[in-house]
């Protein structure tokens, strides 16, 4: 690879860096090629982009983001593939269920909106994260819940008080 190529390379690793939240780095190493290609397709299906990068590319690319890493770039030895994704738990998701019936992809590390998450130990966290629609949903839930049940008690009410009422008129007549 020329020194062109690299830089042209770590130019891509950076805007990937720069304009996503969900980043994970992950070992895929010792997957044999239809194996492999498996989880690009379950990583397709779940809207998570993955890709097998250089080290120490990703290292430089990390270095010129306007993101704080942390500790994230120590992890960057031996395989290392790039999972970005829209959804915070998604690439989670998607190791979890495919070590299911393999011993690979190990998380090595995760970005997930500044906060940094470092080894395989992680993954039961990172699936149980909720995404942004998620955490809306239940904010709507809990906000709409206590509406529902003053509409439902003054339903319910309302039948009561013209029930009475009703008795009421038929005793006097």
């Amino acid at each position: 690879m020329t020194r062109e190529e690299k830089s042209k390379v770590i130019e891509t690793l950076t805007a990937q860096l720069s304009e996503n939240e969900t980043i994970y780095l992950a070992d895929i190493s010792g997957l044999d090629a239809g194996t492999t290609s498996n989880l690009r397709r379950a990583c397709f299906k779940a809207g998570v982009k993955l890709s097998v990068v250089k080290n120490t590319l990703l290292k430089k690319a990390m270095d010129e983001s306007d993101k704080d890493f942390g500790d994230l770039p120590e992890v960057l030895k031996g395989n290392t593939s790039l999972m970005i994704s829209e959804v915070s738990n998604a690439p989670a998701k998607v190791i979890k269920e495919f070590r299911k019936k393999s011993d690979k992809p190990l998380l090595k590390g995760a970005f997930i909106e500044e906060a940094i998450y470092i080894g395989d130990e992680q993954l039961d966290a990172l699936v149980n994260i909720k995404s942004k629609d998620e955490l809306i949903g239940d904010i709507v839930a809990l906000l709409q819940s206590p509406a529902k049940n003053v509409i439902s008690a003054l339903k319910s009410g309302g039948g009561k008080l013209a029930g009475i009422l009703k008795t009421l008129s038929e005793k006097e007549g």
